[in-house]
């Protein structure tokens, strides 16, 4: 009997887009930013070159959506920052788990190819901070907005300011490389941050 369903296009792109993503990160891991190309990774994906521009404009789009997706897979559906009641438990469990991701390879080769590239290109570092960064920036102010509601916090403080006093750090020794980044630092970026917020007499 002959089979007379038609091919699925839409699971045939979603492979095709998969392979694309998978291709991309890893060229950029093995060879840098600067040496890959749309061509390289069409041939890694197996696709062809036109189905990458169908899909995105430049090499810089595709990587940032693969690492939206990469960090989407990373998160594992988890979207807030835990709230025990005991905020420096919870924010030395976030950062710990940050530290983690940065000293990840998988992550830090195409987290620096798109600061990189962001430098240079005012369009995709505004789609880097609206599609990434500050999605994952709020979920800071809102844990912080809650502490403040039950008194761990001071009330009246700048709580983007606040964010900053956990986020920045990190980030800062990351794109450095001066120093190792691990989870005896990020513990004692929660405990100065925090020693610095606590209610004022």
């Amino acid at each position: 009997m002959t089979d007379s369903r038609q091919p699925d296009s839409t699971r045939r792109s979603e492979r095709s887009r998969r392979a694309i993503y998978e291709a991309a990160l890893a060229l950029v891991g093995e060879i840098g930013y600067a040496k890959t190309t749309i061509e390289g990774i069409a041939a890694r994906a197996g696709v062809g070159k036109q189905t990458i521009y169908r899909w995105w404009p430049s090499k810089a789009a595709v990587l940032l959506e693969a690492f939206l997706d990469l960090a989407e897979q990373a998160a594992q559906g988890e979207t807030e920052i835990p709230d025990t009641g005991d905020l420096a438990a919870d924010l030395r469990l976030v950062l710990r788990a940050t530290v983690d991701e940065m000293n990840s390879p998988a992550y830090d080769a195409p987290a620096r190819a798109l600061a990189a590239e962001s430098v240079v290109s005012p369009e995709l570092a505004g789609q880097f901070v609206h599609k990434l960064l500050e999605p994952q920036l709020q979920l800071y102010v809102k844990r912080l907005r809650a502490a403040q509601e039950t008194g761990e916090v001071r009330t009246g403080i700048d709580l983007r300011i606040a964010l900053e006093l956990f986020t920045g750090p990190l980030a800062h020794r990351w794109l450095l490389r001066t120093l190792p980044l691990t989870h005896e630092y990020a513990d004692e970026i929660v405990d100065y941050a925090l020693n610095g917020l606590a209610p004022r007499p």
